[in-house]
């Protein structure tokens, strides 16, 4: 990258002192997302109401998938700034082995709303942290364009698959990127790390008393139920919590062509009928008499309007002949009367990110041209429409990077490395991991997807490329580690402070 940088120890970040010279600007910056339990739990709420309803809803961040660009090959080898290093990733119970490539645990979706309010989504990954808590992915799929602005209502969801969160939703509490990034819009710093709160799930509600409902610090909620007009005045006398609404008011008579107007049939006598008119209006005919067959008793009882047959008919029938005319109406409404049902909602707590479902390891200053494997979950068409990606499964690629670094003007890029991939826009943000160990799952984060290529100009996406993970990036990630978060809910579901 373009800043001044500060190498760090081989060892690792635990190991590391990061010392900043005197007035030098900071490396990274950071932003809150929701770092209130109550805020979090809102987030975490709004994706998972419904059944996931807003998840599913929800679509890939955007690219113009039929303007991607052609690389451009700069000079430089991506040589570090500073010593190598890396930290091990945090495993789950080992995983069974597979010719094929296995997929990770860590690997899921984060979801956001972009600043015109719809869904997206992105790849990301859990990674390697002391308090287990760190996401890995792309810078854009966090902060918006423009300085200290960052995407709301910002989750990660491992595993996640059709609407579901096998392993709990985790919102973001802070986000952690290249100063360059946030200040500049400068891809060259497109990453972030994300400390998460703990995951949590909902489990269940219940129905309880207005007390209940009063003292309960958790998600909670009126449901009304609809009741007469007699329940209604039961309720006023107990002092309920029931109300109404609207007020009744009697249909008003209107001509056919009246916007609305809804026409109901009105029984008349034989003779009314007979001086209707005929055709379309207040008060016409409505169609031809209707003979109804009836028992005896129904034929002594009747005193309506219509006639009764002869008694029997040759046939030993009892019938009553019906006359209707028209009747056009604007419709009237009625006042409708509910009751207060007091509902409380549980959530359980499913603990840290890395204690669920582990999280890869991290390393920086490694050269080019190392062999990695790219995960992610592309959607994007090619730039000739076809598409055969559905973003619904993770994919992979696998290969070396590049021996040369990138350069894309549009995103003032200088530095990227490359990997030969067909994997569309979807997958941003999802890991390339070096050493990657495909019975345990698990390897070295060394970039995220950042953008995608069409090299040999054939309408299909053949590169990707990232950040390169230098010591910059390191200095950052070192900041998100010391970043602590919590669980936002108690042990009986509720709310905490």
């Amino acid at each position: 990258m373009k800043r001044l940088l500060i190498p760090l120890a081989a060892a690792g970040l635990s190991a590391a002192a990061i010392v900043m010279p005197a007035n030098a600007a900071p490396h990274w910056a950071t932003e809150n997302l929701q770092p209130k339990p109550a805020d979090a739990y809102s987030t975490a709420y709004f994706w998972l109401d419904s059944n996931g309803a807003a998840l599913r809803k929800a679509t890939q961040y955007h690219w113009d998938s039929k303007d991607v660009p052609k690389l451009v090959t700069s000079q430089s080898n991506g040589a570090p700034d500073g010593k190598p290093g890396m930290t091990g990733p945090t495993t789950t119970p080992k995983a069974g082995t597979s010719k094929n490539v296995n997929l990770p645990k860590t690997i899921g979706k984060v979801f956001f709303l972009d600043k015109s309010g719809h869904s997206r989504w992105c790849s990301a990954t859990s990674i390697q942290a002391r308090n287990r808590n760190l996401v890995a992915t792309a810078g854009h799929c966090v902060f918006a364009n423009g300085k200290d602005d960052v995407y709301d209502k910002w989750v990660f969801i491992p595993g996640y698959y059709q609407g579901k969160a096998p392993w709990g939703v985790y919102a973001g509490a802070y986000a952690f990127t290249a100063y360059d990034l946030d200040t500049y819009d400068d891809y060259d710093g497109d990453f972030a790390f994300v400390a998460v709160h703990n995951g949590f799930a909902l489990a269940g509600e219940k129905e309880v008393s207005h007390n209940e409902f009063k003292a309960w610090a958790g998600d909670k909620w009126l449901r009304p139920r609809e009741i007469d007009a007699t329940e209604f005045r039961k309720c006023q006398l107990n002092l309920g919590d029931c109300w109404s609404e609207g007020e009744d008011k009697p249909a008003d008579l209107v001509g056919p062509d009246y916007p609305g107007a809804v026409l109901e049939k009105v029984e008349v006598s034989s003779a009314t009928y007979q001086a209707a008119g005929t055709g379309r209006g207040q008060g016409f005919k409505f169609g031809e008499p209707v003979v109804e067959h009836v028992s005896k008793a129904q034929w002594d009882a009747y005193s309506g309007p219509g006639s009764k047959g002869e008694t029997p008919d040759q046939f030993g029938n009892y019938t009553v002949t019906h006359y209707y005319t028209q009747k056009w109406v604007k419709p009237g409404t009625s006042r409708k009367y509910y009751e207060a049902h007091y509902v409380i909602g549980f959530a359980k707590d499913l603990g840290r990110l890395g204690d669920v479902v582990g999280g890869q390891g991290v390393a920086w200053n490694q050269p080019l041209g190392q062999s990695v494997t790219a995960f992610g979950y592309p959607a994007d068409p090619h730039p000739d429409g076809d598409k055969p990606f559905s973003g619904v499964t993770p994919k992979w690629c696998a290969g070396k990077t590049g021996t040369k670094t990138t350069q894309v003007n549009t995103f003032r890029v200088d530095t990227h490395q490359t990997l030969k991939c067909s994997m569309t826009g979807g997958a941003d943000g999802g890991p390339w991991l070096i050493k990657y160990n495909n019975s345990k799952r698990t390897g070295y984060v060394n970039g995220v997807t950042s953008l995608f290529y069409d090299n040999d100009g054939n309408g299909r996406v053949d590169y990707i490329s990232a950040a390169i993970f230098d010591g910059e990036v390191a200095a950052v990630y070192d900041k998100a580690n010391y970043a602590a978060t919590k669980s936002i809910v108690g042990p009986k579901g509720e709310l905490l402070k």
